[in-house]
């Protein structure tokens, strides 16, 4: 996913498809979360516009995630649509136009930006589907605490209602008056 200036000048007449697939598995190191993902299949095209290039490029691959709740491994397919452009006359770019890149030592690397697509599109929680409590990886109970689902959440609350401190009685009586 790299190319010289002049490799890209060169094309500039009809501009060219892209279909490869990249490996990204370094990007565990920038995101702990992250536990494994698969190499990104990466299609699309590259349009010129003067001394600009454009990729219009889709990423598609999986991930796997920690379960916000559990712990568990849950697997987070994703399909990220990116478009990057890239000035090639080596005059400065607008620094507020992100989307907007200078080559670098005279190449065109379109991999830090996928890698960056990709962070950016993490989910902030995920959530596994069908995992036992007993199963979990992550413990439901502990010292003076316990996970509880919505349904316990509603009974507890309803036994609460009933339950009056026998300091507070003659508080509630108050407005009953």
């Amino acid at each position: 996913m790299r190319w010289s200036i002049q490799q890209l000048l060169a094309k500039n007449e009809k501009g060219f498809d892209v279909d490869d697939t990249v490996d990204v598995s370094d990007i565990k190191e920038h995101d702990q979360e992250i536990r494994d993902i698969s190499s990104v299949k990466v299609t699309g095209n590259a349009a010129f516009t003067g001394e600009t290039v454009t990729f219009h490029l889709r990423l598609e691959g999986s991930m796997i995630l920690p379960c916000s709740r559990t712990l568990a491994d849950v697997n987070f397919p994703f399909d990220i649509q990116m478009t990057e452009s890239f000035q090639l006359d080596g005059n400065p770019v607008d620094e507020e136009d992100i989307h907007l890149h200078e080559p670098e030592n005279g190449y065109v690397d379109l991999l830090p930006l996928i890698k960056e697509n990709i962070l950016v599109e993490l989910p902030i929680q995920i959530f596994a589907d069908g995992i036992d409590e007993n199963e979990a990886p992550a413990p439901q109970t502990g010292k003076n605490w316990e996970v509880i689902t919505e349904d316990k959440a509603r009974e507890k609350k309803e036994e609460n209602k009933s339950e009056v401190d026998p300091r507070m009685a003659d508080l509630a009586k108050f407005f009953d008056k």
